[in-house]
């Protein structure tokens, strides 16, 4: 075979590959794509936000024997905190007294900032799948919860409708329908507020919830929704920081499959920085690189995400595991003080 054939046959052989490796980088690419939304799948137009609730030291809500709330003072100064630092949306859990003093906040103080708020379901069945085991509810204290339930619901569209320019959208309900939660309300009944809920708003209505509860069973109440709001927690499923994005990415991905028509938004995501439960995975450098790799990950894909959350909260978890990773999600301390990702 002479030199020039040679060459030939190598030349036809690098484009051969050539050719292959631009055939296989282009499926790859068309794969890591499928979750990626038009920018009308953003919500409010934000790609980045932050979970928010604004309990500090001593104070808690209500366990019984009345909240401890925090004043509107503290409140502001959280508000300015997060505008500060660039976060134009915010979530909140209900549609109680806090929730109504930072959405008069924000409207008085003409603070550029809306709002995805919430509507808190307690109990409405008990739930034996529950891992910590509590005391089950007696048939009239779970009657008494769903009647709470719907006044949630009506404080949560008197507040959307008091508060249309500031309140983006509204979530029915959080982690309310996952096997593993205290507070379990009937699929059935969840989809009765969002009706509801739909019938007396102009904002957009989701709930949120756990991932693979939207993967195996959400189908149902996906139609009722305006968008599907999704938690996903790399760190809680055992996973290291480095594996964190392609976790949570395969945790989309399942949702995306099961829900191919739904508008989708990740309500909870998040890296603790101090976890008993988490050991060494749990510090401030895996947060902010989480932080940081989910924050682009987003904006790429036009995935609203809110991370979780604003500030540590120490009257969550278990009140004798000061380490518990329930106190320790914040992007600031309780003191108001930044986290490494925030400095």
């Amino acid at each position: 075979m002479s030199l020039f054939t040679v060459a030939h046959s190598i030349r036809h052989r690098i484009l051969q590959g050539a050719v292959l490796f631009l055939f296989v980088n282009i499926h790859a690419q068309e794969k890591k794509s499928a979750l990626k939304q038009e920018d009308a799948g953003l919500l409010s137009g934000e790609s980045w936000a932050i979970c928010y609730s604004g309990f500090r030291s001593g104070q808690h809500p209500d366990r019984g024997a009345g909240a401890r709330n925090p004043s509107e003072k503290e409140m502001l100064e959280d508000l300015k905190i997060l505008t500060k630092a660039g976060f134009k949306l915010i979530r909140l859990y209900d549609s109680r007294e806090n929730s109504a003093a930072i959405l008069k906040l924000i409207q008085s103080e003409t603070l550029p900032m809306k709002v995805l708020l919430g509507a808190w379901l307690d109990a409405e069945v008990n739930n034996p799948k529950c891992p910590w085991k509590p005391k089950p509810f007696t048939p009239e204290e779970l009657a008494a919860k769903k009647i709470g339930n719907a006044g949630e619901v009506e404080r949560l569209i008197k507040l959307a409708n008091q508060y249309p320019d500031q309140v983006a959208a509204v979530a029915v309900g959080n982690e309310a329908l996952v096997e593993w939660n205290d507070h379990m309300v009937p699929v059935e009944s969840v989809i009765a507020y969002v009706k509801k809920v739909k019938r007396s708003i102009k904002q957009p209505v989701t709930v949120a919830d756990n991932y693979d509860w939207w993967a195996r069973f959400g189908k149902p109440l996906a139609k009722h929704l305006d968008f599907v709001s999704v938690h996903i927690y790399p760190v809680w499923e055992g996973k290291p920081v480095e594996e964190g994005m392609s976790f949570g990415i395969a945790n989309m991905e399942a949702v995306r499959k099961a829900l191919p028509d739904a508008k989708l938004v990740i309500t909870e995501a998040g890296w603790a920085t101090v976890a008993s439960e988490f050991g060494e995975r749990a510090n401030e450098n895996a947060q902010a690189r989480y932080y940081q790799e989910m924050k682009a990950w987003s904006e790429k894909n036009n995935i609203t995400t809110f991370f979780f959350e604003a500030f540590d909260e120490d009257w969550k978890g278990d009140p004798n595991n000061p380490k518990g990773a329930e106190k320790h999600w914040g992007i600031y301390k309780i003191d108001r003080t930044p986290k490494k990702v925030m400095r």
